[in-house]
Order: C-alpha cells, then sequence, then structure tokens
C-alpha cells in the first residue's frame, strides 16, 4: 500500500509554552467627575455587571482545558475575570508583576478613555505615532513592550511543555501579538472584553495561534 501523507495538525514544538491569553471583562465606565480608585498609580475599576457575565462565559469556555497555572495582573479587573474559571478548576490565581496595563500618567483613572471619546489631539498624536508618550507621565511604548515581553517569557521559561490561562489587558494583548508578528505596534489593540487568543513562545520566539476568539460571548 503507497503511504500516504496527510495534513498535520498544529501541536506546541517541544519545551514551548502556550499561553491562553484572555482580555478581562467590560469594566466599570468612565465620567469626568470621578476618578477610578487607583492601584500604583494606575486606574483599578472592578467589572461592570456585563463583564462579571463575561467572566463567567470564559469560564464556560475554557472548564475543560488542561491549564497547568491560571495567571492575572495586580488590578481588580483581571482578577475578577479569572474568578469563575478558577473556582471551578480549583485552582490559585497567580500573579505576574510585569503583565499589568500600560500606565497612562495624568490620564490615568479614567480620564484616558474620555479623551479618546472626544477625539482629543493629544489622543490623536498617541494614535498617529503609536506611543503613549505623548500623554503627560505616560509610560513609553519601548518601556511597556519590554515589560510585557519580560513577562511573557518569565511564564513561558516556568511552563513548558504546558498550557497556561493568563488573564490581562488590551494593551497587553496588543504588545505580546505585535512582538510576535513584528506588526505595526498598535495593530492588535481593540481585542474584545472577554475574548481569548492564543500565544506559543518556545525560548525567545513568539508565535500567534489566535487572535480575539469571541464566539462564547455570542449569546450576551
Amino acid at each position: 500500500m503507497e503511504t500516504e501523507y496527510r495534513q498535520p495538525r498544529y501541536a506546541p514544538p517541544p519545551g514551548a509554552a502556550d499561553l491562553i491569553l484572555i482580555r478581562h471583562g467590560e469594566s466599570a465606565p468612565a465620567r469626568a467627575d470621578v476618578n477610578f480608585p487607583m492601584k500604583d498609580g494606575h486606574g483599578d475599576p472592578a467589572l461592570h455587571p456585563a463583564g462579571e457575565i463575561q467572566a463567567v462565559a470564559v469560564a464556560q469556555r475554557l472548564k475543560n482545558e488542561a491549564f497547568a497555572a491560571i495567571y492575572a495582573t495586580k488590578l481588580t479587573r483581571t482578577h475578577q475575570t479569572a474568578a469563575p474559571l478558577a473556582a471551578h478548576l480549583g485552582m490559585e490565581v497567580r500573579e505576574n508583576p510585569d503583565l499589568h496595563e500600560v500606565h497612562l500618567g495624568d490620564w490615568d483613572g479614567g480620564l484616558y478613555r474620555i479623551k479618546a471619546a472626544t477625539g482629543d489631539p493629544v489622543y490623536q498624536r498617541v494614535v498617529a505615532e503609536q506611543d503613549w508618550s505623548a500623554i503627560p507621565g505616560a509610560e513609553s511604548r519601548d518601556a511597556f513592550f519590554g515589560r510585557v515581553r519580560r513577562g511573557l517569557l518569565q511564564i513561558a521559561t516556568d511552563h513548558a511543555d504546558e498550557t497556561v490561562a493568563v488573564f490581562v489587558h488590551g494593551g497587553v494583548i496588543g504588545a505580546a501579538l505585535a512582538m510576535a508578528t513584528g506588526s505595526e505596534p498598535f495593530a492588535f489593540l481593540g481585542a474584545a472584553n472577554g475574548s481569548i487568543s492564543r500565544l506559543v513562545i518556545q525560548g525567545e520566539r513568539m508565535v500567534v495561534r489566535g487572535f480575539n476568539e469571541t464566539r462564547h460571548l455570542d449569546h450576551l
């Protein structure tokens, strides 16, 4: 019988870590007259009720995956999004110190959303230059990308040949996928709240295997 060569199914290479990146659920709305609670200089809003529902949907989507660990950032909204999955699997949520959202300086606490929605000229410059440095006191793109890379590589080192759930922020997902693909820095910003992306890391090599999966949210 003639040998057949079928198309293979993808599997991470030996020694690689399979990172499932989940953006936190929708957080509380920004208001001009009230700042978000702050943590270490970062706006730290809790989830909106819609975000809590998204977190449950994420848990339902991922509850049958064999995760070696669950990570979140230091900010409340990622912990709240991770909580339903962690409870279902009976796992503790770990923190990675490098994966919190980009620091927005004077615009943290909710002002960034307002400036974006109103088309502020400085916001327009941020988009045009693909760098947050134009905002007073904000973290630069290079500094942010550097620490995100460091955080992802640390998780990958700690979880070779394992699958890990990592609950993070839209900016972190955007940075990770931009670095992995060599795209424009802001090309992957805008992942939906509660969306799932996938990044496989072997050594220092990052490969994108999925971006912005949202089918588990379609019924909401």
